[in-house]
């Protein structure tokens, strides 16, 4: 790692997209809980520049282990050269300058996985020389593509060594401090590990706004600064997900669904979800079951 300089400031996070992966705008398709891909296909595709972006969901480490990059990290930039390891977890604004012959990998995975695995509150990180956390991407790799006896234990034990190793590898306190230390971003953070907890119990701002210890309207404000939407589309968006994952797998009826996710005018339900979904649940069911992307 050569240095670092100042190369932006982001006032107004606002205007920063939300990708569920670059190049990706539908932030609320269904991922597989763990992608991973070479940093050469994915850049490519774009002239090896990936302009600034955030994911408020995944958690990403990048392993660089050929050619140059520059990473731009919540305004920071880091001129890296191999080996090196990026740590972005998610809401972290981040973008990429890549060599045409850079080498490495990026695996993605779900935040609440890696929370589930250990993570604890990891803030952004440039590892220069982690070999350690080279190697456990590597085997969770090697795991997820020749999966054996026993493999949602491996994976879920080998996501937990990745976490401890990036645990173990001192993080840059500059990058990570600056992103810890945004107050917004921390109350978006709570706010969306609250809906993941509460989205059953409640849709009320006020229920969110009292645990936060802030105003509704602060609230929403955050959530549409930080998360791109507002509070009350991020608790539906998280209902929806929900709902997809029962209207494709389970054979409960949709009021029994709404039921479950706690709607009791099955009308109503069917109503959110279909401005969520951009299709009536029955519909969504049909084509999902049909093998087709809704």
């Amino acid at each position: 790692m050569d240095g670092r300089r100042i190369l932006l400031h982001y006032p107004n996070m606002k205007p920063i997209p939300n990708y569920a992966l670059y190049g990706e705008a539908d932030a609320d398709r269904e991922q597989d809980w763990l992608h991973w891909e070479t940093i050469q296909s994915r850049s490519r595709l774009h002239d090896y520049l990936i302009a600034p972006h955030r994911h408020e969901q995944f958690f990403q480490v990048l392993h660089l282990t050929g050619g140059l990059a520059h990473v731009t990290i919540d305004g920071v930039t880091f001129d890296l050269q191999p080996p090196a390891i990026v740590v972005v977890p998610a809401l972290t604004v981040h973008g990429y300058l890549f060599s045409t012959d850079v080498e490495g990998l990026v695996v993605t995975l779900m935040e609440r996985d890696a929370r589930a695995a250990g993570l604890g509150e990891i803030g952004p990180a440039i590892l220069p020389d982690a070999s350690e956390v080279g190697e456990a991407v590597d085997r969770l790799i090697a795991e997820a593509d020749r999966p054996g006896a026993g493999h949602n234990v491996a994976m879920r034990a080998l996501l937990a060594l990745l976490i401890v190793a990036i645990e173990r590898a001192r993080p840059l306190p500059d990058a990570e401090s600056k992103a810890t230390g945004d107050r917004g971003v921390l109350h978006a953070k709570a706010f969306r590990w609250l809906v993941d907890q509460r989205f059953r119990q409640t849709r009320r701002l006020a229920d969110y706004a009292s645990e936060l210890a802030i105003s509704p309207t602060h609230l929403n404000r955050i959530s549409r600064q930080v998360l791109g939407a507002s509070a009350l589309a991020v608790i539906e968006r998280r209902v929806a997900l929900e709902a997809r994952r029962m209207l494709q797998f389970s054979s409960l009826s949709i009021k029994q669904i709404g039921a479950d996710l706690g709607y009791e005018d099955p009308a109503y339900f069917t109503r959110v979800l279909t401005r969520v979904l951009g299709m009536t649940p029955g519909r969504y069911r049909a084509t999902a079951r049909a093998g087709q992307r809704p």
